[in-house]
């Protein structure tokens, strides 16, 4: 399992060559980061771990470098995310998982990818938004499971809402006063069913 410890200790050990990488010195390292040279020096001696927010700080500062996004993938943001546990539900555009991803399972408007780097699964939809992510495979296909679920729930209640508003005009040969119109022709449809 994935910790913040565990991935501290991971940016810990290569935070020298991240450094090195981007050309930034020692101090201009501390000034952004903001910690003490004395700390940046006995992290990069592998004498101590970064705390969780300079390795949180570390990742948002060079989340394009080419070093880091080996390390843990092309979205170090999402990673962190996905370590500290805050709520990785929330639909987030992605670039879809070109590069760093590989898709697993496909259901409906909902695809499962797989991070070649770091190992942990994401769930995006048709339009390239995450919905979740985790470590743990057995969670993400529950979780593909219950979006698909919702999918068609939500579908099935749109077309008997669609079909009771079609059958209600035909019967009354008006829509229902609280719903927005659009009339074709001589025949007033609610707005709805225009979509």
């Amino acid at each position: 399992m994935h910790t913040k410890e565990t991935f501290s200790e991971l940016i810990s050990s290569k935070l020298k060559l991240i450094r090195t990488e981007q050309g930034l010195s020692q101090e201009e390292l501390c000034t952004l980061v903001g910690i003490s040279k004395k700390t940046l020096i006995q992290i990069e001696k592998r004498r101590l771990n970064a705390n969780w927010t300079t390795t949180v700080a570390i990742c948002a500062l060079f989340n394009q470098s080419p070093y880091l996004q080996s390390l843990i993938g092309d979205q170090p943001i999402e990673f962190i995310r996905l370590v500290a546990h805050t709520d990785p539900s929330l639909a987030t555009k992605t670039l879809g998982g070109h590069v760093w991803w590989t898709t697993i399972e496909h259901q409906g408007k909902y695809r499962i990818q797989q991070n070649m780097v770091s190992q942990h699964y994401r769930i995006l939809d048709h339009d390239d938004f995450r919905w979740f992510s985790t470590f743990d495979r057995d969670e993400a296909f529950r979780k593909l499971i219950e979006l698909r679920t919702t999918q068609d729930e939500q579908g099935d209640t749109k077309k008997w809402r669609n079909e009771s508003l079609r059958q209600y005009v035909a019967l009354m040969g008006d829509a229902p006063p609280s719903t927005s119109t659009t009339s074709i022709g001589s025949t007033v449809l609610p707005a709805e069913l225009d979509e």
